[in-house]
C-alpha cells in the first residue's frame, strides 16, 4: 500500500514527473481550516494508506506546527511522521516530489519517511538575489552587504549543502562559480521579480544539468531569501530508479520502540534513536558513484 505524503502548503506540491507520481495531501494552518476538519482529513488518509508522512518547513508559523502535533496527539497515532526540514522552500518541494515518487515503490513507510534526510544530501539549493541586505540564513560578509546596495548588483547564493556566495558578473573562473553536484542532476527554478538568464544560461551549463524545469515560486521564498527580487533554484536526482537504488543501498534497521523498518539513526514515527550507534548511516556524495548512480555525462534514465 502506498504511503500518504502530506504538506503544509499547496505550493510545495510540484507537478509530477510522470503519470505514476501521486500528489500530496494538504494539512492547512489553523487560519485556513478548523481542527475538526484537519482531524477528519488525516483520519481518512490513515484509513486509506495506513501511514502519513508530513513534511513541513522549519519556518512555518508556530501555530501551524502546533496544529500538526495536535492532530497527531488527538488521533493518538504513531502512524504519522512529522518531518521538519530546515531547507529553502523550493528544495523542500523537490524533496516532497521525490518522496511522492518513492511512496509507490516497495518501501515501507519508515523507509520512505527517513529517505527525506538521506535525499536532502543530494539537493543543491540556492538563488539569484539582487540584494543580500536582508539575507540571514546564509553567511554574508560586510563587503557583500555593501555591494548589494550598488544598483544592478546580483549574487549567486548557495544555501545547501554548504553555504556559498558569488557576485554575478565577476570573472568567470572557478573561484567565482557556485560549487555544483558531481553527479547527474536536473535543475528546477522559480522566478520572483527577476529574470532567470543567469540560472538557465550560466549555472545550468556549469553544473551540466540534464534538463531545466520552471515552476511557480513558493510563497515562503521571498521571506526565506529576504527579497522578492530573486530566482530560486534546486538541482536534484530526478529519476525514480536512481532514487530507489540509492535508498535501497542503505542498511535497514528495525526501530526498537515501534518496530517499524527504517534507514538512518532515528525513527521518523516515534522519534526513538537506534540503540546501537553508527547503524544505518547514510551514503555521502563520495559514495554515490560506487553505488551505481550515474555521474555527470552519463544517462540518469
Amino acid at each position: 500500500m502506498p504511503t500518504a505524503i502530506a504538506v503544509t502548503s499547496a505550493d510545495l506540491v510540484l507537478p509530477p514527473t510522470d503519470p505514476h507520481t501521486p500528489t500530496a495531501a494538504l494539512i492547512p494552518s489553523p487560519d485556513d481550516a478548523p481542527l475538526e476538519s484537519a482531524l477528519t482529513d488525516v483520519s481518512v488518509l490513515l484509513e486509506q494508506y495506513g501511514y502519513v508522512v508530513a513534511l513541513y518547513p522549519a519556518t512555518i508559523p508556530v501555530a501551524h506546527e502546533r496544529r500538526l502535533h495536535t492532530v497527531r496527539s488527538v488521533l493518538e497515532s504513531n502512524r504519522i511522521a512529522l518531518m521538519k526540514l530546515d531547507l529553502p522552500p523550493l528544495a523542500i518541494a523537490v524533496l516532497v516530489r521525490q518522496l511522492r515518487q518513492l511512496s509507490i515503490c516497495d518501501f515501507g513507510a519508515g523507509i520512505v519517511a527517513s529517505a527525506a534526510r538521506l535525499l536532502s544530501h543530494y539537493v543543491h539549493a540556492g538563488a539569484v538575489l539582487h540584494s543580500v541586505a536582508r539575507l540571514d540564513r546564509v553567511p554574508v560578509t560586510l563587503k557583500s552587504h555593501a555591494k548589494s546596495w550598488v544598483p544592478g548588483a546580483q549574487f549567486g547564493v548557495l544555501a545547501h549543502p554548504a553555504p556559498e556566495l558569488v557576485k554575478i558578473g565577476a570573472a568567470d573562473s572557478p573561484a567565482h562559480q557556485l560549487t555544483g553536484p558531481d553527479f547527474a542532476t536536473r535543475l528546477v527554478f522559480a522566478k520572483g521579480q527577476a529574470q532567470p538568464d543567469w540560472v538557465t544560461g550560466t549555472l545550468a551549463p556549469q553544473w551540466q544539468v540534464q534538463g531545466v524545469e520552471e515552476v511557480p515560486l513558493p510563497v515562503a521564498s521571498t521571506a526565506w531569501w529576504g527579497t522578492g527580487k530573486l530566482v530560486e533554484f534546486a538541482a536534484f536526482l530526478p529519476d525514480v530508479s536512481i532514487l530507489y537504488q540509492l535508498v535501497s543501498s542503505v542498511r535497514r534497521e528495525e526501530c526498537t520502540w515501534c518496530g517499524i523498518e527504517l534507514i538512518g539513526d532515528v525513527c521518523a514515527f516515534c522519534s526513538a534513536p537506534l540503540a546501537a550507534a553508527g547503524n544505518g548511516r547514510h551514503l555521502d556524495q563520495g559514495q554515490l558513484h560506487h553505488s551505481g548512480v550515474p555521474g555527470r555525462g552519463t544517462s540518469a534514465g
